[in-house]
């Protein structure tokens, strides 16, 4: 089933429902880097500690909220205070070559089962952002999860910071195409250095700017 409520921004509402009706460790799930032109499609799993505990650090808990609504330095922050109060964690990946071979729907899910498998207990419920996975767990798909579910929005925000850590590093093995700055998205800066360079080897050739642009390298006449 499928949630909408435009009304809630990642409050507790969806866990508190399912908490009062007996269901116990709750996983949200995120992904990020659908739409990117390089790098992993990542995907990262939630489970928020007790209400009791969120209520006595409320003031963390508040500032957790959509990922691309928050500044990059602020995400850092939050990442690793989810991480060391959530009761459970995973991030997981589908590198660029695995996408190309999956295609990107698929490589989405996949994503996101990897991190549901990766937590250290089997989840009672998994709350996912506007989808909903190939598995036995139940599971609801809430649109805009990220925006209004407190656990997917945590899981948005260590997806984000983990690929966002990964394109950094890869930028001083391909400084041309500015990665740190744009973190693979198809941004024009990043099309002109697709246009003039042609792909790296984590450019997503499944995507028609990297594979037209590796197409016309090849047939480049030479200077």
């Amino acid at each position: 089933m499928t949630f909408s409520d435009t009304a809630q921004i990642s409050t507790l509402t969806y866990e508190r429902h399912f908490l009062s009706h007996d269901v116990r460790h709750i996983a949200g799930v995120d992904e990020v880097g659908r739409g990117a032109l390089a790098g992993p499609l990542m995907a990262a799993a939630v489970v928020l500690p007790s209400l009791e505990e969120i209520g006595r650090d409320a003031t963390f808990w508040n500032a957790v909220r959509d990922s691309k609504t928050i500044t990059m330095k602020r995400r850092g922050e939050l990442a690793k205070g989810i991480m060391e109060r959530a009761c459970d964690w995973s991030i997981a990946a589908v590198p660029p070559e695995e996408l190309d071979s999956l295609g990107v729907g698929p490589a989405n899910r996949i994503a996101m089962e990897r991190a549901v498998y990766g937590l250290s207990d089997e989840p009672g419920l998994l709350l996912i952002d506007a989808m909903t996975l190939d598995c036995d767990t139940p599971q609801v798909g809430i649109i805009d999860g990220d925006a209004l579910c407190l656990s997917i929005a945590a899981a948005s925000i260590i997806a984000k910071v983990a690929r966002d850590t990964i394109m950094m590093e890869h930028d001083p093995e391909w400084p041309v195409f500015g990665f740190a700055k744009h973190k693979g998205y198809g941004v024009k800066t990043h099309l002109l250095a697709l246009s003039e360079h042609g792909p790296c080897p984590i450019h997503r050739r499944s995507f028609a700017p990297v594979r037209l642009a590796e197409e016309r390298l090849r047939v480049r006449p030479r200077q």
